[in-house]
Order: C-alpha cells, then sequence, then structure tokens
C-alpha cells in the first residue's frame, strides 16, 4: 500500500474513533444529568413560614343570624379542604335534636342537615366548637358556630362556666350542659333540655342563643341521650341558684406582635361581655345503686360465695337441707356495704357435702327504682370434688410408688399462712394488722408475742387485740411506739389453728419504730371554713392519692409524722360528720348538693425535721383555680404543639434532602470520574 493510501486509511479511522467517543461521552453526560435532576426534585423544599392558620370561611348558606329560615340545611364553603373529627362528640346542636343530623364534610364544604322538623320561632346554634380542621395540617377553627332563626329574632345571648368533679375538682369533659325556662326541680327529670352545650377537654362550656329571661342550669352525663335525668347511674350537676343571662361593655389588652413574632405594641379591644361566664358546676353520681342479685358459687369444698350488684342491707338467710343455722356451721367474711358474702364453712360434715340449698331474702330494686322484698332458693354446687378427688387419688398412688422405691420424701406440711403489713422501718402512727389465710377457731392475746428491745434484751409488751369488723382472717395490734425502739413480733410454731386442721409455722418479724427526726410536720390556718360544721384535711401525694387524713381544728390545724415528699393538701367539708366525702342526691322527693371540697393550690415542700406552717384561705379562688396543674389530670393543651410538629417534620425534611444532596454528590463526583478516566484511556 502506498505511503498516501496509507496516511488516508489512518485518518478515516481517526475520524471514526471520534465520532464514537464523541456519541459515547454525550450518552454519559445526559445519563448523569438526567440522573441528577430526577434526584434534586425529590421531597419538598425546606424553609418558609409554618402553615399555622385554620380554614377561613368564605360563604354561609344560611348567613349568620339569618331570620325567617325554613329549611333546616346549613352549608358553609371555606377556602380550602377540610375534615371533621369527632363530629358526633363534638358538634352541639341546640335545641336538642332526637334524631341525630346528618353532618359530613366534602372538599372544602361542610353541610349539616337537620332532621327534625324545625320549630316556629325558634333560635338554632350549630357550634362545631374544634370540630372543623383543614385537611393538611389540621388546623383547628376553634369555637365556630352559627346560629339562625326560624322568626323574627336570633336569639344572641349566652352563658358559660365549668364542670368539675366534685370530689376532686377534676374538669370534666364530654358532658352535656343545659337549662331549663321552668324553674320547677321537676323539670330536670320531666323535661328535655331548651338548650344545649357540651364540656370540652377542660370542663368549658357555653350555651350559646339564649333568649332573655330566668333559668336554672344542669349538667348530665346523658348515656340514653334524651335530654333529661331519668337515670340514678348517670352523673349529674346543678346550681341551686336561679341564673339571669346578659351583656356588658368591656375591654381587653391584647398584645401586637410583628412578623417575626417579636412584641410590638398592646392594642386595647372592646368586646360584649356575656354573663354569668364563671359557673362551676359540681359533678357527681348519686349514691343509689340498683339492688340485685348477681351471682353465687361455690369456689371449693368449703365456701360459700353471694354478690349482689350494690351495697345492700344484710338478706336472711335460712338452709333448706340442714337443720342448724347456716351462723352454726360457718362464719361469715363480707364487704362493708355486704355486695359480696363469704361464708367459711367449718363443720367437715357440711363441707363434704355435694350440694347446699339455701333460702334467701333481700331486696331488689324493681322497674321504678324502688326496693322490693324478694326470696330465692340458692344452690351450691361443689363442681370441683370429681377433680380434687381424682388429684387426690394421683398423689396418693405417687406416694406409693416413691415408697416402693425407696425415695420416700418427708411430707410437706400445708401450713395455715400469717401476713403482716410490719416494715422494717415503721411508722409511729400506724396499728400492726394480721390476716390468715382461713378464718381460725380463737385467738387469744397470750398466743401472740410483741416484745421491746430494752438494754439489749427483748422484754415482753402489752396491747390491745381486735378483730377486724368484717373480715374472720383479719386482726388488729394497737400499742403506743416509743419512737426510735425496736421492736419484734413473733408467733410460736403451731400456736393458732383453723377450722379446717391447719396450724401456723412459727412466724417472726422484727422492726425499728421512726424517730422523730424522720418526719416533718404541715400546719394549715384555716379561714373560710364553718366552725359550726365538721370537716377533715386529706394530704395527697402526687398522684393525687390520700397519705394521711386529720380532722379540722380552729384556726390550726396539724398533721405529723409525715415522711419528707412533696405533698397537696384539700378540705372535706364533712356535713354529716361520717369521716368520708359523700355524693349529692337530686330526685322529685329529696334534692341534696354533694359535699364541699376545697384544694391548696400550692404544693408542700416538706423536709426531715421540718414543720410548714401554711396560711389557706379556702375559698380565695374559685373553685375552678385552686387545684395545682402538678395533680390535674386534664391539663391544658400545649399550644406549641402544632408548631413543634411542624418544626420536626421540616428538620426531617432537611435531613433527608441534606442526605440525598450528599449521595447526589457523591455520584456526580464518581461519575465526573468515570468520564476523566475514559477521555484518559482513549484520548
Amino acid at each position: 500500500m502506498s505511503e498516501i493510501a496509507s496516511k488516508k486509511h489512518y485518518m478515516f479511522r481517526q475520524s471514526v474513533f471520534d465520532r464514537k467517543k464523541h456519541t459515547i461521552r454525550t450518552i454519559l453526560l445526559c445519563c448523569i444529568g438526567t440522573f441528577i435532576t430526577a434526584c434534586a426534585s425529590i421531597g419538598t423544599p425546606s424553609g418558609g413560614d409554618y402553615d399555622l392558620d385554620p380554614p377561613k370561611v368564605v360563604k354561609v348558606t344560611p348567613e349568620f343570624n339569618a331570620t325567617n329560615v325554613q329549611k333546616g340545611r346549613v352549608e358553609i364553603i371555606f377556602d380550602e379542604l377540610v375534615q371533621l373529627e369527632k363530629q358526633d362528640e363534638k358538634i352541639i346542636i341546640t335545641p336538642p335534636q332526637q334524631n341525630f343530623p346528618n353532618i359530613r364534610a366534602v372538599n372544602n364544604r361542610v353541610v349539616v342537615d337537620l332532621r327534625d322538623t324545625l320549630l316556629a320561632n325558634t333560635t338554632y346554634t350549630i357550634d362545631f366548637t374544634d370540630a372543623i380542621v383543614d385537611n393538611n395540617e389540621k388546623n383547628v377553627l376553634e369555637n365556630f358556630a352559627i346560629s339562625f332563626s326560624t322568626g323574627d329574632v336570633v336569639d344572641s345571648l349566652s352563658v358559660s362556666g365549668k364542670v368539675l368533679t366534685a370530689d376532686n375538682l377534676e374538669p370534666v369533659s364530654g358532658m352535656y350542659v343545659g337549662i331549663h325556662s321552668d324553674l320547677s326541680d321537676t323539670a330536670f327529670i320531666k323535661k328535655p333540655f331548651l338548650r344545649i352545650s357540651r364540656t370540652n377537654e377542660l370542663g368549658k362550656f357555653t350555651i350559646k342563643g339564649i333568649a332573655p329571661g330566668k333559668y336554672r342550669i344542669y349538667a348530665l352525663n346523658d348515656i340514653n341521650r334524651d335530654y333529661r335525668y331519668n337515670d340514678p347511674g348517670e352523673a349529674i350537676a346543678f346550681l341551686d341558684e336561679v341564673i339571669v343571662p346578659s351583656t356588658e361593655a368591656a375591654s381587653r389588652q391584647d398584645s401586637i406582635f410583628d412578623i417575626k413574632h417579636i412584641f410590638d405594641t398592646i392594642k386595647t379591644v372592646h368586646y360584649t361581655r356575656f354573663l354569668p361566664d364563671d359557673i362551676v358546676l359540681r359533678s357527681f353520681t348519686s349514691s343509689f345503686k340498683r339492688q340485685y342479685l348477681q351471682k353465687v358459687e361455690r369456689p371449693s369444698d368449703d365456701v360459700l360465695n353471694i354478690f349482689f350488684g350494690s351495697a345492700t342491707q344484710m338478706p336472711k338467710i335460712e338452709p333448706l337441707d340442714i337443720p342448724a343455722g347456716i351462723d352454726e356451721w360457718s362464719v361469715l367474711e363480707r364487704s362493708a356495704g355486704n355486695d359480696t358474702l363469704k361464708f367459711w364453712i367449718t363443720k367437715p360434715a357440711i363441707v363434704q357435702m355435694d350440694s347446699i340449698n339455701l333460702k334467701i331474702s333481700y331486696y331488689m330494686t324493681d322497674s321504678l327504682n324502688q326496693l322490693q322484698p324478694v326470696s330465692d332458693t340458692l344452690s351450691f354446687v361443689n363442681r370441683r370434688r370429681k377433680q380434687d378427688e381424682k388429684e387426690r387419688e394421683k398423689k396418693e398412688k405417687e406416694k406409693e410408688k416413691r415408697k416402693k422405691d425407696g425415695k420416700e420424701e418427708e411430707e410437706k406440711i400445708d401450713f395455715l399462712n400469717i401476713s403482716t403489713d410490719i416494715s422494717q422501718a415503721f411508722d409511729v402512727y400506724k396499728n400492726i394488722n394480721i390476716e390468715f389465710d382461713r378464718p381460725i377457731i380463737d385467738l387469744q392475746k397470750n398466743q401472740l408475742k410483741l416484745k421491746e428491745l430494752v438494754d439489749s434484751t427483748y422484754q415482753d409488751r402489752d396491747f390491745v387485740l381486735s378483730n377486724d369488723t368484717l373480715s374472720p382472717r383479719k386482726y388488729i395490734i394497737q400499742y403506743k411506739w416509743r419512737q426510735g425502739s425496736q421492736y419484734k413480733f413473733e408467733v410460736d410454731s403451731a400456736a393458732i389453728h383453723s377450722y379446717d386442721g391447719r396450724w401456723n409455722n412459727k412466724f417472726e418479724s422484727g422492726f425499728k419504730v421512726k424517730t422523730e427526726d424522720q418526719y416533718g410536720i404541715i400546719s394549715f390556718y384555716l379561714e373560710g371554713v364553718p366552725d359550726s360544721i365538721p370537716a377533715f384535711i386529706e394530704i395527697l401525694d402526687k398522684s393525687d392519692r390520700v397519705i394521711r387524713k386529720a380532722k379540722v381544728s380552729l384556726p390550726k390545724t396539724s398533721v405529723p409524722n409525715l415522711d419528707p415528699g412533696v405533698y397537696y393538701a384539700r378540705i372535706v367539708i364533712d356535713n354529716n360528720d361520717n369521716g368520708k366525702w359523700d355524693p349529692g342526691e337530686y330526685t322529685e322527693s329529696n334534692k341534696r348538693e354533694p359535699e364541699m371540697v376545697y384544694y391548696y393550690s400550692k404544693s408542700i415542700d416538706l423536709k426531715a425535721y421540718w414543720e410548714m406552717e401554711e396560711d389557706w384561705t379556702v375559698n380565695k379562688l374559685p373553685l375552678d383555680k385552686q387545684k395545682p396543674l402538678d395533680i390535674t389530670k386534664n391539663k391544658p393543651k400545649d399550644n406549641d404543639r402544632k408548631k413543634k410538629e411542624l418544626e420536626r417534620r421540616e428538620a426531617n425534611e432537611k435531613r433527608r434532602g441534606n442526605s440525598q444532596n450528599s449521595s447526589n454528590t457523591n455520584s456526580t463526583t464518581n461519575n465526573s470520574n468515570a468520564t476523566n478516566n475514559y477521555n484518559n484511556t482513549y484520548q
């Protein structure tokens, strides 16, 4: 081949190679660009203002405060997509509706169709409370309500307040609050509410659309949703005073912030105040409970159980197939209200009976909530007898087999168990409580020993022994302890026997009584407590649980021998002087408010060997401001919760974006290196 031809052939090959190289480079760069663009489009840009604004109303049909409305359909249009949350619980329509309306959210609209026939010359109010939220961030449209009238006038007065549980001043949520223009005591029982509201999470309520006049106000946990009190199991509250809704001109100071949420100025806002706006209703459930025989059982050979649905007076019981009375062949263990009766059979011959029949006469609540005498025949069948016999036979065979094999073990004794509430560091004000796992034949004081350590020797001490009034298995030892002394409680082996032939193993428990410098004292100088009515103070822990109780003495009440710690306190005005808080009653013949309870509004940090003296005017603060927030269960919501959630969400998005950008950068770098390597190779 000539030199010229060879050069032409080389140039042709180089041209083809350059075109291939350029094509490959172009394809590779396009792929890299496409990959980076795709990665960059993932996620949403971070930064910018948070969406904290609730939905805005664009149009309402019928219009706000419209009159002479004939159709029971309401439509609200918003500026964005909306949802309804817990609409059956949160949305309140007044007058109360017998047929629950059809309420729904459709895109940016909320539609309400009332199913009850509209009443003439009546103001209707639909209170959405906080049920309406936007579709994305769930921002709540607070306290939104609309009113319209079927007549010429829209009633516009309102009253508001709180519902608290009467015994611990805890805010009550989800409770109906209603008014009656009929001022008789029977209206609450016989008539549905005229207008209603419902308490929110903090127990707050507002009844809207009220006409001028005089009213009585009630709260009701309306189980059967008939808007009247006809079930003693429903929690209620009532106010003895008549309320008269009114208005007054008022003003408040509002703080104004700039766009960066920095304080700017104070603005005076004038508004109409609706009164009364500080009503406090104290909720309780009647002590009335339906009485009925719930069930009977014989869980073992020697036990008969009878259960009632609520506290009852002691029934009359007669054996049908045993000649002796039940108290001659059993001992009774019962609850304080006699709703649980436990008969321990003490005669072996009766224990062996497969069935025991008793005639029982008691009182049962009828459909009119009246007590009626009833007699029943109860049959107690020992359904475990065959199973127990099989287990005993099995154990006997195993015992015989071990004996034949020369592996006989010492037979274990089934002792009568003893338990006490003795702790190594014992409180000076406590008694020793003793409990056996079965009733015992007879317990004498000389069968028990209490000793005190004196000069390195334990010496016997005399004490007071008493039976528990409800249980034949429980006893109480009372003694005036010396602070700082060491004691020992002992029971010799086989000193005590049960009816079924068991005896106790040796029991011994030592303890030391706490010294004075291990305790503190809380004293209150009280004002506002009536001196003619008994009352008691309860010292509470951080869980609102009662630690100690003391009768009120004026002007100073002290509670000694308290362990160091943080405490709270409340006072119960004990009208009937029975040492406990009692609920109220509301019947046609008897109306009684629950006993009054007051909380000390601060915590008390008690140190060892200190006496904390506190001034306490029980009615200085309104009831709804008394209970410390630390021990209140229904606390206010965190107003910044939504903002914090959005900040957290944006931070996560930013982290994902940074991670993705880092990945993209690495990918770009790697691909760039690959391109450079390619160029270096083929150039």
